[in-house]
C-alpha cells in the first residue's frame, strides 16, 4: 500500500466511509482485518480519526481507527442490547434538541441525554426550537436546569430567532444535534448551512411524534471552523457502561449532598439519614429530577 494519511470520518453508510483528508472527501472501505477483530462497540463512526491508504490505484481503505477521546453512545436498541451503539465520536459538545409545541417536551428523555453526556464527559447544551410556538408556562421547567448549570438556547428555525447565538456556540467545536424526531434539528442545520437543504420531518397529527427524516448520521464542516453532526431522531435511549453506583455523579445537583449521607454506599432511594432525600424534601433538589434519577437507577438494576 502507498503512504498512509490521517483523516476525519464524515459519513458512514452501506459498508463504506467518507473520510475528510485535508480539503478532500475520500470514499473508503474498511480493511477486512479490522472487521474481524472482536469488539462490543461500533468499529468506525462519524467523528472518528482514521488512517487511510491506497488499496490500489482506484480505491482507498481504512487501515486503522485511532482511539476516541470522547463519544456519544447508547445501549443498542431492541434485541441486541449487549452492544454499544456509538452515534458520534470525539465530540466537544452535545446539543440536546426539543421544541415548543409538538412533539411535546419530554423531561425524562432530556435527563437521559444529560446523564449520558455527563458520564461520557461531553459538554451538554439544551436547545429549544420553535420559540414562535411557545405558550405561557411552556418553559416553567427551564429555571431548574439553568440553576443546575445547563445552558438553554431558545431558537426558532422559522423566524431566525437565536440563530446568531447558535452560530457562535458552534464556532470551532465538534458538535452534534440529538433529540427526538420532529423537533426541528434539520431545520436548524438548514439555517446554519443553507446549501445542504436537508429534508424536514412533519409531526403526526395522531401521535404527536415526528417522523424520521435523517436516515444516516453525517458530519458537516462549518464555515467558521468546526463540524456539526446531524443524527436520526432518537426514541429509545439506554445508558451504556454506566455503573449504577456512579449514576448519582451524573446528576450535578446530587453531587454536593452525596458525601453527607450517613452510609457511604447510599443509593439515595430509601436509606435513613440520606442527605439527598432530605434535600428533595426541603426543595433544594427538584423532585422531578430526583424521580428521573430513581427511574434510571431502576432501569440500570434490571
Amino acid at each position: 500500500m502507498s503512504e498512509s494519511l490521517q483523516g476525519l470520518v464524515v459519513r458512514s453508510t452501506a459498508g463504506f466511509v467518507d473520510v475528510l483528508v485535508d480539503d478532500e472527501v475520500i470514499r473508503c472501505r474498511i480493511r477486512g482485518r479490522l472487521k474481524k477483530e472482536p469488539r462490543d462497540t461500533d468499529l468506525c463512526v462519524i467523528g472518528d480519526q482514521v488512517i487511510v491508504a491506497h488499496a490500489n490505484e482506484q480505491a482507498h481503505v481504512v487501515i486503522e481507527v485511532l482511539p476516541r477521546r470522547s463519544r456519544f453512545s447508547r445501549r443498542q436498541p431492541g434485541r441486541r442490547q449487549g452492544k454499544e451503539d456509538v452515534l458520534i465520536a470525539n465530540l466537544d459538545q452535545l446539543l440536546v434538541n426539543f421544541s415548543y409545541g409538538r412533539p411535546l417536551f419530554n423531561a425524562r428523555l432530556l435527563d437521559r441525554f444529560l446523564v449520558i453526556a455527563e458520564h461520557q464527559q461531553i459538554h451538554p447544551i439544551i436547545v429549544m426550537n420553535k420559540a414562535d410556538l411557545e405558550r405561557p408556562g411552556d418553559s416553567s421547567w427551564q429555571k431548574t436546569y439553568e440553576s443546575i448549570g445547563y445552558p438553554v438556547l431558545r431558537l426558532s428555525a422559522d423566524t431566525g430567532e437565536g440563530i446568531h447565538t447558535l452560530r457562535e456556540v458552534l464556532r470551532g467545536k465538534i458538535s452534534a444535534f440529538v433529540g427526538p424526531s420532529g423537533v426541528g434539528k434539520s431545520s436548524l442545520i438548514n439555517q446554519i448551512l443553507p446549501g445542504l437543504d436537508l429534508g424536514i420531518a412533519s409531526v403526526s397529527d395522531h401521535h404527536g411524534k415526528g417522523r424520521h427524516m435523517t436516515r444516516v448520521a453525517s458530519l458537516y464542516a462549518l464555515p467558521d471552523q468546526g463540524f456539526l453532526a446531524d443524527t436520526p431522531g432518537i426514541r429509545e435511549l439506554g445508558t451504556w457502561a454506566l455503573p449504577v453506583d456512579q449514576l448519582d455523579r451524573c446528576f450535578p445537583e446530587l453531587t454536593r449532598y452525596r458525601t453527607e449521607c450517613a452510609f457511604r454506599s447510599c443509593t439515595h432511594t430509601h436509606e435513613p439519614q440520606c442527605a439527598v432525600i432530605d434535600a428533595v424534601h426541603q426543595g433544594a433538589i427538584d423532585r422531578d429530577r430526583y424521580e428521573s434519577y430513581v427511574r434510571l437507577r431502576e432501569d440500570a438494576s434490571v
